[in-house]
């Protein structure tokens, strides 16, 4: 039978007129028809240079980079560590971009416990920003904890007009010791940590300290948590992930709902002589994608 062209036309138009009602539908139940799922979280990894302290920051930058690492944080004089020193003394931002550029390191963060954020401020600004990361300060009767998280807080003022001027972020790690270091602790800092800009650098070996859940600081910490430290509390090497005896995988499942968007940091301290910290990040970096695979398959 010969169609009839004006049926046709009648049928394409109804077409139209049908699908953009569909379309118009999606747009307002949220997009759903239009927009694909939401892409599965992704670990991404970085790890310290202080690892490799007794090394200048060009040959950390190698070491790290040949292990398949994405990004690094570099330490200011902790320990006698060296490098965040020299490189603004002695590289200054354009001779670091260098060295991280050659190596296909990204800059995430800067450990600045050793001289304080201030006194980097501008050299981190240079390089771009990035997460600056910070202790607390001293621990106080339970009972003042609250009013002394506020004042702490505010405290900080200065630091993070610097960091809104550098584009950086601030994290404050948990301590032993220190103020931050229980989950209810986390919890006051929350209820003050008000600014875009300030954060959190979780340390799960200072948690374990305490007999304190890991899986419910990231949830209290929520967006956030700035920096993770992979670290747990055993001794020597054995505080990096798959040597010491603790299973991530809870931690980078709570990390995977908590769509946490910064990098994972094996992390330890006591470091041992270059090639031997070498083994170890490899066995630690394997170990850690292997369970963020088993965390994502749940």
């Amino acid at each position: 039978m010969t169609p009839n062209p004006a049926s046709a036309s009648i049928s394409r138009r109804r077409f139209l007129s049908r699908s953009a009602t569909a379309a118009a539908a999606c747009a307002v139940s949220g997009r759903l028809c239009a927009e694909p799922p939401a892409s599965p979280w992704t670990m991404r990894l970085s790890t310290s240079s202080i690892h490799y302290m007794s090394l200048p920051i060009e040959q950390a930058c190698q070491r790290i980079a040949a292990l398949g690492f994405e990004a690094i944080d570099i330490w200011s004089p902790h320990a006698g560590c060296p490098h965040l020193d020299d490189a603004r003394d002695r590289l200054g931002p354009d001779g670091l971009k260098r060295v991280l550029e050659q190596n296909r390191l990204k800059p995430y963060a800067w450990s600045v416990y050793a001289g304080g954020f201030a006194k980097y401020a501008d050299f981190i600004g240079a390089m771009g920003g990035g997460v600056a990361v910070r202790g607390n300060t001293r621990r106080y009767p339970p009972e003042e904890m609250t009013a002394r998280m506020k004042e702490f807080v505010e405290g900080l003022k200065p630091e993070l007009e610097l960091a809104e001027k550098h584009n950086v972020h601030l994290a404050i790690e948990n301590h032993s010791g220190q103020l931050m270091n229980s989950l209810d602790s986390l919890k006051a800092f929350m209820d003050f940590a008000r600014h875009p800009r300030l954060g959190i650098a979780l340390a799960p070996y200072h948690l374990q300290r305490i007999e304190a859940s890991v899986e419910e600081a990231i949830a209290i910490c929520g967006p956030r948590l700035l920096f993770f430290y992979a670290w747990q509390a055993q001794p020597g090497i054995g505080q990096l992930p798959g040597i010491g005896p603790t299973d991530f995988t809870p931690w980078l499942a709570a990390l995977a709902k908590a769509k946490y968007r910064w990098y994972v940091n094996p992390f330890m301290h006591g470091e041992p002589e270059p090639d031997e910290m070498t083994d170890a990040l490899r066995t630690s970096r394997e170990y850690l994608l292997e369970r963020a695979r088993r965390a994502a398959s749940g």
